[in-house]
């Protein structure tokens, strides 16, 4: 009989640790890369055969809106799922390593980087005498840009801190410059406008960014008990954020396009396009979504509801990536 040694079978488990640990970060990567393409590549397909032009370096703008929207995704969920386990009975006090100071570290050059675009008049600066910072305090676009810029930096710093329950204040002004911003005092009732931005970005990241840390942390709690209240806590929370996000985007896309031109708009321009695939993703998330609540209910390992919720989460990365191609597209301008 061969007897097998402790030690070979740890070295063993490590191997297969190791292995495990390498194939998902390179199935991260691969997840990041392909939805990098949707930003860079996105506007040409969107703008082909609506005569409609767009200003210089749209791509380049699309991807670093999608790394701010990502880096807010990343914040706001890591803050709230950590608040929801301190609530769970029993939690494992072992949390995931925290994200928050690469993702505000991105969401600060990515702001930078848009900062830069504004203080050209919304040109790609090709050097950084073409850079007018000063301008930057004369304009209500770069103030607001510059408003990013800093309230990244402070979550930077709140994430280095022992409180990084502040976080919330930075990212509350993020979101709120990013409406503000979506929504120029030119249009018709712009408040009414920045408001669904504001709830329609806050859903969105609690969403997203909530599913991806809950994942973490069922990972890192190894499948223990508390692990179902958690996802259930964040399935409820889930559901009304889906809701926000589905009315807010009815009622923005209507603003945008009304009833009667949107069936011509969704196919006719490079807005209603990317608007379009934004629309059949969130449905996809729907589903999937939907699945993990049945596996979470009726399913006898609650924790199966993990299987579905990674595609969900996936799935969600290239929602973020088309939400960053519509904001840097030219809004429609045609309404018959």
């Amino acid at each position: 009989m061969t007897l097998i040694r402790p030690s070979t079978q740890a070295a063993d488990g490590g191997r297969t640790g190791r292995r495990a640990a390498t194939a998902r970060a390179v199935a991260l990567l691969v997840l990041v890369a392909l939805t990098a393409l949707v930003p860079l590549f996105g506007p040409a397909a969107a703008l082909h055969g609506t005569g409609e032009a767009a200003a210089p370096g749209v791509g380049g703008t699309a991807l670093l809106r999608a790394v701010l929207f990502a880096a807010v995704c990343v914040l706001v969920g890591e803050l709230f799922v950590n608040r929801l386990s301190d609530r769970v009975p029993g939690a494992p006090a072992d949390p995931p390593r925290s994200w928050s100071l690469f993702a505000a570290a991105a969401g600060f050059l990515a702001a930078l980087g848009l900062a830069s675009v504004v203080a050209t008049g919304n040109l790609v600066p090709h050097g950084l005498a073409e850079i007018d910072v000063g301008g930057l305090y004369r304009t209500r676009d770069g103030a607001l840009a510059l408003l990013e810029v800093d309230a990244f930096l402070m979550a930077a710093l709140c994430a280095l801190s022992r409180r990084p329950s502040a976080l919330a204040w930075p990212l509350a002004a993020v979101i709120v410059a990013e409406a503000l911003r979506a929504h120029p005092g030119t249009e018709n009732d712009p408040l009414v406008g920045s408001v669904l931005t504001l709830v329609h970005l806050g859903c969105g990241a609690l969403w997203a960014g909530g599913l991806l840390h809950t994942l973490r942390t069922l990972r890192r709690w190894r499948g223990a008990e508390a692990g179902a209240a958690l996802l259930g806590g964040y399935a409820r929370m889930a559901a009304v954020a889906f809701a926000g996000i589905t009315a807010t985007g009815v009622c923005s896309a209507l603003r945008r396009m009304p009833a009667g031109t949107v069936p011509h708009q969704l196919t006719a321009t490079a807005y209603g396009r990317a608007l379009l695939a934004k629309a059949v993703l969130v449905a996809g998330v729907a589903l999937l979504a939907l699945w993990a609540r049945f596996r979470l209910s009726r399913a006898p390992d609650p924790l199966s509801a993990r299987v579905p919720a990674r595609a969900e989460v996936a799935v969600l990365g290239l929602v973020v990536a088309v939400s960053g191609l519509l904001t840097a597209l030219p809004l429609p301008i045609r309404w018959t």
